[in-house]
């Protein structure tokens, strides 16, 4: 067999065990939502506490803060001089505050613990989602509920993607998503 099919019948295998293996208790997601993580998934420890509820709750939109460079895979955390705009007046006096100006005079960037991770093998990327104008609550729940953001949602599952695609009429081909071996 050559290298390539032998590769499509595992592959074919994998995604059988993967469907076969999805939870039946796991509800198909909604247009607009993603289904909870049935196991909790604690927020990591951040170098500042950062609450989406108060920002979210002031009105910041998620882009304002969040920005997606080139190639467009995901979505940056903000630049200390976003944080800086508004956090040089407003509760400038607060220890967090203080140590964020440093961040901000030192040039240095927040070292921001990444929540989600695109797995590796995945050519996923933000910017094609954003232009089929997929919200971002679609895939990350309700952020702005969050003191602490933490992996509430099961965006991650491959099974959660292929029935997302399946509900708006997207391609559930596997190159799509994974990358294939080169010949």
């Amino acid at each position: 067999m050559r290298r390539l099919d032998v590769f499509a019948s595992i592959a074919g295998v994998f995604v059988l065990q993967i469907a076969n293996a999805v939870p039946a208790q796991l509800p198909v997601p909604a247009m607009s939502a993603v289904p909870a993580n049935l196991a909790p998934h604690p927020a990591p420890e951040q170098p500042l506490p950062y609450s989406h509820k108060t920002h979210v709750g002031l009105g910041l939109a998620c882009r304002l803060c969040h920005v997606n460079p080139a190639p467009g895979r995901a979505m940056a955390f903000p630049a200390t001089s976003t944080c800086m705009n508004c956090h040089a007046t407003v509760v400038a006096d607060r220890p967090a505050i203080k140590k964020l100006a440093e961040y901000a005079h030192s040039k240095q960037p927040i070292p921001w613990v990444r929540v989600y991770q695109v797995l590796p093998g995945i050519t996923w990327t933000h910017r094609r989602h954003l232009q089929a104008e997929v919200q971002c609550e679609t895939c990350h729940g309700a952020v702005g509920d969050l003191q602490a953001m933490a992996e509430t949602t099961t965006v991650t599952r491959m099974a959660i993607c292929i029935s997302c695609h399946q509900a708006r009429g997207a391609s559930v081909a596997c190159a799509v998503c994974h990358a294939w071996p080169a010949q």
